[in-house]
């Protein structure tokens, strides 16, 4: 296959990328209308500046949501212009010319390797931060403070050493019913408990009320010290109890792989979480060539009704990626799949109905 740049690459790759960010932008837009009127009362109850809500929130925003439609965009682009060119017999004219189907999806699918290129570079190094400065601005003016409550909380906290809460209150960073224990050879060596377990930020650690410690010494009597107070500082900060999804999406590549052999040590069933953020960063950019491939099989042919039942088609095959793509978390949820596995399913899948239509489209 010739592979040397012709015009005719040049022209389908304009035509890709700017007709790509230009639908982008658009819904981009639309999206802001709608929030700024949802949130404007937030913003005037709050007295937010102008300032934050331009630069701190929208300018953190749009690198989100432009991630998040660019699968649908890809697609919709794609089946948009390439339909137009069909209409308009230029795709007719170009394999007249000698150029091979195979020849012309070239430039598809660089533009494709560029869009998942930017797709890539937004998840690991733009929108961790901007989630950041995200969720601070939203703290501050839009969600009000409210006081949550885990319960029944057990941890790993290092080799031996086990941490049980009965219930953590966010509202006063306050652990109820503290338990440490410490094991060595599989043997239970001391037990340390404590009525209440409150944080402080002054010396990162933990000051226990109502303590009891016991030394398991393997003899007739066991030694056991009390107190009203005691400070210690553990492997346990109050941040592994504020974990949520939206936490995860603020933490940089190597700081999510960080906390997925921290929580895995642990035990902690929340690395299902981080793990979903992880492999959703890459499977999410890859999708750029199998929808590429996807519309350009079903757009590539001529149509008396003209390009409205191909665009209908692309937003109905697009709408059904995104949710595959949300509805394969719960495969990692139920541990049906390992998340590797479930959150590149959908691709999977798509990549082979893609191969099909690509197959069967016209040569």
């Amino acid at each position: 296959m010739d592979l040397k740049p012709r015009i005719l690459d040049l022209y389908i790759v304009k035509k890709f990328i700017f007709t790509f960010f230009i639908a982008l932008l658009l819904i981009i837009g639309i999206v802001i209308i709608f929030d700024i009127s949802e949130k404007i009362d937030d913003f005037v109850a709050h007295e937010a500046p102008l300032k934050e809500i331009v630069f701190d929130y929208y300018l953190n925003f749009i690198p989100y949501f432009m991630n998040m439609f660019s699968p649908l965009f890809v697609f919709i682009t794609v089946i948009f212009f390439t339909s137009k060119m069909a209409a308009n017999s230029e795709i007719i004219a170009i394999l007249s010319c000698g150029i091979s189907f195979h020849r012309m999806m070239v430039p598809y699918m660089f533009s494709a390797a560029l869009i998942a290129a930017f797709s890539l570079t937004l998840n690991l190094f733009v929108i961790p931060n901007s989630n950041k400065i995200l969720g601070e601005f939203e703290s501050k003016y839009i969600k009000t403070s409210y006081q949550n409550t885990g319960r029944d909380i057990h941890y790993q906290i290092s080799p031996g050493e086990f941490v049980y809460v009965e219930s953590f209150s966010r509202w006063n960073n306050t652990a109820y019913k503290f338990t440490l224990e410490r094991v060595k050879d599989n043997r239970l060596v001391s037990k340390l408990s404590a009525e209440t377990a409150v944080w402080d930020s002054t010396f990162n650690g933990w000051t226990l009320k109502k303590y009891m410690i016991r030394d398991y010494t393997g003899a007739m009597t066991d030694k056991i010290r009390t107190g009203s107070r005691i400070d210690t500082v553990i492997n346990l900060s109050v941040t592994d109890f504020y974990l949520t999804k939206n936490t995860v999406t603020t933490l940089s590549y190597k700081e999510l792989n960080q906390m997925i052999e921290t929580q895995k040590m642990r035990g902690d069933d929340n690395v299902k979480l981080a793990q979903i953020e992880k492999h959703t960063r890459f499977a999410l950019p890859f999708s750029a060539f199998i929808l590429t491939i996807m519309g350009v099989s079903l757009s590539s042919k001529k149509r008396r009704g003209g390009i409205g039942w191909n665009i209908g088609i692309g937003i109905g095959l697009s709408f059904s990626y995104i949710l595959f793509l949300k509805f394969s978390e719960m495969f990692v949820y139920t541990d049906f799949l390992p998340p590797g596995i479930a959150l590149w399913v959908p691709n999977i899948l798509f990549a082979i109905i893609s191969g099909f239509l690509y197959r069967i489209a016209p040569k």
